[in-house]
């Protein structure tokens, strides 16, 4: 089984990689489509060159890759995926096979998170569009998927975590609440920017409730980003 968690930044997609890490039948992935990413599109985000050296960047190669068998012939996959790495969504028939899920937030909290460690352009840098796309391309497939609003999630991760679970007719195991402090042999090289919160931390925790308004900064992207929110928060309810 190939679960493939298609998320946005600023989220809670490490510590779902850390929960699922816990498991003893699951091997996990960490953004393998972000050296392509960065490749392709030229950005400047924190330790391109070093991303770009240490993972392969062919696309074609790594989608291969993916939908491979388990590098290490485990029952479970998990693929952690941030949506905007898909510079293409014309073709997404190879994640047909796989156990999809969307995982969203508002992004007010998003934003306001993101800003403080990257450049923010477009709306495409949040995912929103993009995981969209996979919606309505499962759906035309009559393709099931899940979609988790983690604010949702964080009020009750024993539940929420459960009944994921149930979903993908798979047993709960309690050690998915839990990990080890500290950094996981899986993550990216760039969870030495990125992963500082979630390396100090051994469970789910809410976020904190930011006062900020950096988000009303950013006017429209906000604005086109909080409908996608919503359409995709209305097809999880």
């Amino acid at each position: 089984m190939t679960i493939a968690c298609w998320s946005g930044p600023r989220n809670i997609s490490t510590a779902l990689m850390r929960s699922w890490s816990s498991r003893s039948d699951t091997y996990v992935s960490d953004e393998p489509l972000y050296a392509h990413y960065l490749k392709e599109t030229a950005f400047n985000h924190p330790m391109n060159d070093e991303i770009i050296k240490a993972y392969p960047t062919n696309y074609n190669f790594i989608i291969k890759s993916l939908t491979s068998i388990n590098p290490e012939a485990k029952k479970i996959w998990y693929q952690k995926h941030m949506a905007h790495h898909l510079l293409s969504i014309n073709n997404l028939t190879w994640i047909k096979d796989f156990h999809n899920c969307i995982l969203i937030r508002h992004p007010k909290h998003v934003i306001n998170s993101y800003v403080k460690k990257n450049t923010l352009t477009s709306v495409s840098d949040l995912g929103y569009p993009q995981q969209l796309s996979i919606i309505r391309f499962l759906k035309k497939e009559k393709l099931k998927f899940y979609i988790i609003d983690s604010d949702d999630f964080l009020k009750n991760p024993k539940k929420k975590m459960n009944d994921w679970c149930n979903f993908l007719q798979i047993d709960f195991q309690k050690s998915m609440l839990s990990w080890p402090k500290g950094p996981n042999i899986n993550d990216g090289v760039w969870g030495k920017h990125w992963y500082d919160n979630i390396n100090n931390s051994t469970k789910f925790f809410e976020h904190k409730s930011s006062l900020s308004e950096s988000y009303k900064e950013f006017g429209f992207i906000y604005d086109d980003a909080k409908d996608l929110y919503k359409k995709i928060y209305k097809i999880s309810v």
